[in-house]
């Protein structure tokens, strides 16, 4: 009992902790939505989407330092030191007037929000060996609910309210989430003693690591690409800014109910099959969202697209963590690495994209991004089937 109170415990930290992560991940799409934010940085298309890969080279810069770490020293003073730099970087967004003035804030809220998600990850794997699965699409609801918070505070409340005070909100909320993983004890590191540099190296050629690692590459990057230009998008189609938010929302909002579901789904599904299946929804909701002829066109891609990239990322994560239990965090490091390159130039993409042809044609990235999750997916999925008849003898 004493056990199952503890892993509660830690769960509900590391829920706290993705839940800021899932901020992070849609305070720049929100913001760049609402004329208050696009007045006072006075930003194009392009100069946009090179924020966001600001975003992600402060993701990408941490998450390849945070797993190692992870392994060596635990994940209590990388969650703590994450936490802070999230709240550094809502502070910075607070008092931003230009593109310049907007670019370290970019970068802080990137490091914190790669230290956040790889360590709440790699805790959850560890925590529940026996149930990777659900429970990291049970973390990934937290994802997404906070990732939902921001555009629907967004949408409700800026009439009364103006932007600064919302993100003084969100930086006081990462502060106390900093105060929380302050106050936890965390299990030990899994190799404080054994680590070894070179070995950490070697986990590039495990076999089938890099798979998935492109597979989240593409992934990460659609994610991004929606997060990011959706209220743009709508917003360019002409759908008042209010709309846009909302739309932005149902999409945040599919993401969560849909993980609810995946949950569900692995008790009789393959982990492998699930994430193909994904991978073909998300290539019909790219199809919908590109079609955009109404807001309930725009709308019905947006909710597909969050159904079906719910399961995609923890399921993945999930195939890695049964296949490499060994140097976890460095692995799940690794992959967060590939990914977020993903996640870097995909909205970067479509902002160049945007700025050179219109918004329009930046979308197709995220529909070229679905098409090769379906191949990835399938490959991953033959692999297992391999496996499977070797296994029995067939």
């Amino acid at each position: 009992m004493n056990q199952a109170i503890r892993r509660g415990i830690l769960f509900g930290g590391a829920a706290t902790g993705i839940f800021v992560f899932g901020i992070v991940m849609a305070v720049l799409g929100t913001l760049f939505g609402l004329p208050e934010m696009r007045s006072r940085l006075r930003m194009d298309l392009a100069q946009q989407g090179n924020l966001f890969l600001l975003l992600y080279v402060g993701i990408l810069l941490t998450t390849l330092v945070a797993g190692p770490a992870i392994d060596v020293i635990g994940n209590k003073l990388i969650l703590i030191g994450s936490a802070t730099l999230v709240a550094a970087g809502m502070l910075g967004f607070a008092f931003a007037h230009s593109y310049a003035s907007s670019a370290i804030p970019a970068l802080l809220l990137g490091c914190g929000g790669g230290g956040l998600n790889t360590s709440t990850t790699a805790l959850i794997s560890d925590l529940y060996p026996e149930r990777r699965g659900p429970m990291l699409n049970a973390l990934g609801i937290f994802y997404g609910i906070g990732a939902l918070c921001i555009p629907l505070l967004a949408a409700t409340i800026t009439a009364l309210v103006s932007v600064r005070p919302q993100l003084f909100c969100c930086a006081g909320l990462a502060a106390g989430c900093a105060l929380l993983f302050l106050a936890l004890r965390f299990p030990p590191a899994s190799a404080a003693q054994s680590f070894s540099w070179r070995e950490a190296l070697q986990v590039v050629r495990y076999p089938g690591v890099l798979v998935l690692g492109f597979l989240l590459f593409c992934q990460s990057g659609n994610e991004a690409s929606i997060a990011g230009w959706t209220s743009t998008y709508a917003g360019e189609a002409g759908f008042p800014a209010r709309t846009a938010t909302f739309i932005l929302a149902a999409y945040w909002a599919a993401l969560m109910t849909g993980r609810f579901v995946v949950a569900q789904l692995l008790k009789s599904m393959s982990k492998e099959r699930l994430v193909f299946a994904s991978g073909i929804g998300a290539l019909l909701g790219a199809g919908l969202l590109l079609a955009n002829r109404s807001a309930v066109m725009l709308g019905s891609g947006v909710l597909v697209l969050g159904f079906s990239y719910a399961g995609v990322f923890p399921t993945a994560l999930a195939i890695a963590g049964d296949s490499y239990r060994k140097l976890a965090g460095t692995v799940f490091g690794l992959l967060f690495g590939i990914a977020l390159v993903g996640g870097m130039s995909f909205p970067w993409a479509v902002g160049q994209f945007s700025q050179a042809w219109g918004v329009r044609y930046g979308m197709m990235v995220p529909l070229a991004g679905a098409a090769a999750i379906c191949v990835l997916a399938w490959r991953i999925l033959s692999a297992r089937r391999g496996q499977t008849r070797v296994s029995t003898g067939e």
